[in-house]
């Protein structure tokens, strides 16, 4: 591949990101003005998205795009002109075009043609534009004619762009009047290069369309082509009524662009240009007059309007982002992780070493290490609130279809965990949001008869606890019945008919493999593929799953997941000659086991008395077959789940804290119990991490159950590569 086709392909691939961010905003809006049906700024915020999708999917030719989506701007100008009012109707219109689009970027970005047909769709869009508006009062046309003055940098071809283009583009803003091509850049014929673009333009544009929209053209343009666009003097009359009714008062560059007469890019130039002036600095007015951004009596009205109120101080500045590749940040989380294991390792060579320079210097190093590490880490968390906020698209399709009101709450939107978490709990809240959509939300005629809202509600909400991200889905529909599960249960054979179980154990039922209390199949459950699936995703997470319910009032499930899969803090212990590292938020205290009265070992099991408390005791040695006999002295290290259940872990020596890069099991070791994975030691060696509320839960069921080893055999001598391939 050229360099060429790579920057093009660089660039495509930027718009289809922003692209998609785009419609998510579209939906965002349209889900809103169901609510809110006269909200000015939601409307506007719909034709800029649609308009923006439009116009730089013009730039990059994409022809089915440019088409479909330029019918749905004309019909949201109308809305915005007030000449359609928007209703449910137009609302359920505008979603599916919404799809249709997203199927048309799909079906450009794959290279192919197969994206679903769109007469239907354009049929229905014409016939809102066919509608007649009502007459306007008399006044002067509001077509402007711009300027344009174009110069091409040298990279502009080699960047994968078409000047052509961006002029067919603006043609369909309005109308190009005047089109001068200027070749004086171009060299003599035995130096001329055919990769390079020498060309510039002056061109006219008669069209209503605003100064951002003509820019909207040049978006992706920004360092290959010099623009200069002259604003024509008719406009001004309308900027200048524009800032007359801005609701309140703001500094001179917000009041320009929130009028429409300046963009945000032109006003970051003007920014940036008085910044690097210092003999003297020039004013932000002579600036944009200077480079004919504003016409001088619209920066008067705007200076006027700004000097009524003082500009408020100690404003925070816009921040600044920079999008990234999501391999590039793996990437770079597994080099941050290798730089973990060797600076460990280096430690370990310097305490050996017992220099007092070298300690110092690898004990600052660590130090490094550790900004180094968290600072990768916090470029992978992304807030959870862009997860949950696609899910009001499915609460408004499914609670249409199945005929029943309901609303989405969000809480904690801000959360923020590793977005590699956020990829892969998608699906057991898509399922988790269906499930109470379905089962739990009654129709409106029976929450009125109950005495409820006849608008249901689900909330997703999400919190940090104790080192984890807790997110719960919740309802307040009819609640889950242990009596219909037990039942159920029975039925099918998976619990005996004496068996006595309690609320808790009965609710812990729709777990099992294949439960479903659907009587019939639809398109939303009955088909045995239910709670046992988000439980295993959930678990492959290394997080927990817990459900709460009361009759009549609804269900509650919560889920705990680590803030990253990546790199944790552990705590690093001794069990033979075989070391096993513990999450370290899951570690409370520790304990001499010599010291605590063991009482009531049998096999792996035991218990002590903590400060009056009775605390399960689980003997790692036991667990994992580990040979050889136990030391005289040993330690009990206290965890706790995020659930609260606690137990203890005896084990034959703590080695300390740990920062402990994750490594994946092999096949092999996938299906063990009690383990969650594995790291590589600074010594080289391998050490387990333990799945503490998967080891608890153990603990608990020893006395019951007896004990059988998991991992016979496993205590040492595993390497690195056996661990990961199995």
């Amino acid at each position: 591949m050229s360099g060429l086709d790579a920057r093009f392909d660089d660039a495509l691939l930027l718009f289809y990101s922003e692209a998609r961010d785009l419609l998510q905003q579209i939906e965002d809006a349209l889900l809103w003005l169901e609510e809110s049906p006269g909200d000015s700024e939601a409307i506007n915020a719909l034709f800029r998205a649609a308009h923006t999708i439009k116009g730089t999917a013009g730039v990059f030719n994409i022809g089915p795009v440019v088409s479909f989506t330029h019918q749905v701007e004309s019909v949201l100008e109308r809305v915005r002109q007030g000449q359609v009012p928007f209703d449910a109707t137009l609302g359920a219109l505008m979603l599916t075009c919404c799809d249709q689009i997203a199927a048309l970027l799909a079906d450009a970005e794959q290279g192919g043609s197969a994206a679903p047909p769109a007469e239907d769709l354009l049929a229905r869009l014409a016939a809102y534009l066919e509608q007649q508006p009502p007459a306007p009062p008399a006044a002067d046309p509001r077509i402007g004619t711009w300027h344009l003055s174009l110069r091409f940098r040298d990279d502009t071809f080699r960047n994968g762009f078409d000047p052509l283009s961006v002029i067919d583009y603006l043609a369909t803003l309005g109308r190009v009047t005047i089109l001068a091509t200027i070749v004086e850049r171009l060299p003599a014929w035995d130096a001329f290069d055919p990769e390079s673009c020498f060309l510039g333009f002056e061109l006219r544009l008669e069209t209503e369309a605003m100064r951002a929209d003509i820019e909207a053209a040049f978006e992706f343009l920004t360092d290959d082509c010099v623009v200069h666009i002259l604003a024509p003097t008719r406009r001004a009359a309308d900027f200048i009524a524009l800032i007359e009714e801005l609701d309140h008062e703001q500094r001179l560059g917000e009041i320009l662009v929130g009028c429409g007469a300046l963009s945000a890019e032109a006003l970051a130039a003007a920014l940036a240009r008085q910044q690097q002036t210092t003999h003297p600095a020039p004013m932000l007015g002579e600036i944009l007059v200077d480079q004919n951004h504003v016409a001088p009596e619209v920066l008067d009205a705007a200076l006027k309007r700004q000097a009524r109120a003082p500009v408020p101080q100690g404003r925070p500045d816009a921040g600044l982002f920079v999008r990234v590749a999501a391999d590039k940040l793996d990437d770079l989380i597994n080099l941050v992780g290798e730089l973990v294991i060797c600076g460990a390792s280096a430690t370990l060579q310097a305490q050996g070493s017992r220099n007092p320079d070298l300690i110092g210097t690898t004990a600052h190093l660590g130090r490094l290490v550790d900004e180094i590490r968290n600072g990768a880490l916090a470029l992978r968390m992304v807030r959870i609130g862009e997860t949950f906020v696609r899910y009001r698209r499915v609460v408004h399709d499914i609670s249409t279809e199945l005929g029943k009101e309901v609303r989405l709450e969000i809480d904690g939107a801000d959360t923020e965990l590793d977005k590699s978490v956020v990829e892969r709990i998608g699906d057991p809240l898509m399922h988790l949001v269906r499930n109470a959509l379905d089962h739990g939300i009654e129709p409106a005629a029976q929450r009125e008869a109950r005495g409820k809202s006849a608008v249901g509600t689900i909330t997703l909400a999400a919190r940090h606890d104790s080192g984890s991200i807790v997110i719960e889905v919740g309802d307040d529909g009819r609640g889950l019945d242990g009596e219909v599960l037990l039942a159920k249960a029975r039925e099918r054979g998976q619990v005996a008919p004496g068996q006595v179980l309690s609320e808790a154990e009965k609710l812990e039922l729709i777990f099992a493999p294949g439960f479903s209390t659907a009587a019939e199949v639809t398109n939303l459950s009955g088909r045995g593929v239910g709670m046992d699936v988000v439980r295993q995703n959930i678990e492959a997470l290394r997080g927990s799953i817990k459900l709460s319910s009361v009759v009549g009032l609804g269900t509650r499930v919560e889920i705990r997941l680590p803030l990253t899969l990546a790199i944790i803090d552990g705590f690093l212990v001794k069990v033979g000659d075989g070391a096993f590292v513990i999450p370290l938020q899951a570690v409370t205290e520790c304990l001499d086991a010599n010291g605590t009265r063991l009482q009531g070992m049998a096999g792996a099991a035991g218990y002590i008395d903590l400060r009056g408390d009775v605390l399960a005791v689980l003997d790692l040695r036991a667990v994992f077959d580990v040979p050889g006999p136990a030391p005289s002295r040993r330690r009990i290290v206290v965890v706790r789940t995020g659930g609260g259940a606690m137990a203890g872990l005896m084990v034959d020596e703590l080695l300390g804290e740990y920062q402990t890069v994750i490594k994946p099991l092999g096949k092999l070791f996938r299906q063990l119990r009690g383990i969650s994975g594995s790291t590589v030691l600074g010594s080289g060696d391998v050490a387990l991490i333990l799945d503490v509320g998967v080891l608890v839960k153990m603990t608990a069921g020893q006395a019951r159950d007896g004990w059988r080893p998991q991992i016979a055999g496993m205590g040492t001598g595993a390497t690195s590569q056996e661990m990961s391939n199995g």
